[in-house]
């Protein structure tokens, strides 16, 4: 007799981390001497933890200091210091009261959804998207509405978009620099999101996880609305991927309710990666010569990679990726990213992992690895046909 599987069990699979193990698997069977896989597949900064967050873990962990559950809303003092980052960055007065830390921006997804929706419930956000918004809110019963955006309006969604839907949505995600296109929401559109949000009914997720990783454009933050969940993150301008450290600033209405779910599902963040992320904020000089790395491996591919047979590509205003249309070279981009793997030692993301009815004509290049990656990168491309 079969037993039953629940709803979470047909969740698709993320294909980045299938394309990861495909590319450890092709760099383990190579040859000794060969060239190495080069890693554009994934948006894991190769710079590693700041050395000050490094060096405040280091010290704690000497200092004999109890490594225990905190708070479910994280140690007092980092949501005071991230309550403070939110002046220092954007001139916005956040209540550390609002602050909540998460077990890295994937855990902040599920405790944002659960605390603001219901089973059924429609929430909208702009294809291409990042995998995870649409397969959480799958999981949980909730139904992810596309809004099909392309160059024109920088894949971004537009207010123009959410009032020709034929009914409201619950809510709306956006990502703004997004991934995977890089684009951005400028200011006085995200200003105008979040007002329509909020006038409306419709709960406004804004995921600001690239913050910090901008080049031409401004950045803005939904925290100045009274109804908006923001989502944040150590792992990408912070470097800090493995240490499993985000957060949310939340409306005063779902504090209490996601404190309750996290205690249940989480308990807390753990206690070393927050000590290690107070740290992070006072690491300035390091995390801006990050910035400068990815700015130079930005305009190395811009240019090079037009003529490397990929012309067509994002605005990339941020994040540290670059989409691409390929419909000139393929309609499988599964396929197209197998073969690069396999003659170039290329490892990109397809692009129908992040919009299932036009990502077979796209993928994903990410330029957070070494420099001088991303410069061969662009020599092999240019080679392989």
């Amino acid at each position: 007799m079969a037993l039953k599987a629940g709803r979470g069990s047909d969740a698709p699979a993320f294909l980045v981390m299938d394309v990861i193990t495909a590319a450890n698997n092709r760099q383990r069977d190579l040859p000794p001497g060969a060239a190495h896989v080069i890693r554009m597949e994934v948006g894991q900064p190769g710079t590693g933890a700041p050395a000050g967050a490094v060096a405040a873990a280091q010290r704690a962990l000497s200092a004999g200091l109890p490594m225990g559950y905190t708070e479910a809303l994280g140690i007092p003092t980092l949501r005071a210091r991230i309550a403070r980052h939110y002046a220092d960055w954007y001139g916005a007065d956040v209540d550390p009261g609002r602050v909540a830390v998460t077990v890295g921006a994937s855990g902040a997804f599920p405790l944002a959804f659960l605390a603001a929706f219901d089973p059924g419930d429609r929430i909208a956000m702009a294809a291409p998207f990042y995998p995870p918004y649409v397969n959480i809110l799958q999981s949980l019963g909730m139904v992810p509405v596309m809004l099909e955006a392309g160059p024109e309006t920088r894949f971004q969604p537009t207010i123009a978009m959410l009032e020709a839907m034929d009914k409201l949505p619950d809510g709306l995600i956006v990502a703004s620099p997004c991934n995977p296109a890089g684009t951005m929401l400028h200011p006085e559109e995200l200003r105008a999101i979040a007002e329509w949000c909020h006038h409306n009914g419709v709960r406004l997720i804004s995921d600001e996880i690239y913050h910090g990783l901008n080049y031409d454009s401004a950045l803005a933050t939904a925290a100045i609305s009274p109804s908006a969940i923001v989502v944040n993150s150590f792992s990408k301008y912070f470097s800090m991927t493995g240490w499993r450290i985000g957060w949310m600033v939340l409306p005063q209405d779902l504090i209490r309710p996601v404190e309750r779910l996290a205690q249940n599902m989480f308990i807390s963040a753990p206690h070393i990666a927050q000590v290690a992320a107070e740290a992070a904020f006072e690491c300035d000089a390091e995390l801006e010569a990050n910035i400068a790395r990815y700015r130079r491996s930005r305009a190395l591919l811009l240019d090079a990679l037009p003529r490397a047979g990929f012309p067509k590509l994002s605005t990339a205003e941020g994040a540290f990726y670059l989409w691409a249309d390929v419909s000139d070279r393929t309609n499988d981009s599964q396929e197209f990213c197998r073969r690069m793997l396999a003659e170039a030692n290329v490892a990109a993301a397809p692009g129908v992992d992040f919009d299932r009815t036009r990502g077979h004509r796209f993928i994903r290049f990410s330029y957070c690895g070494p420099e001088a990656d991303m410069a061969d990168a662009a020599a092999r491309l240019a080679r392989f046909t």
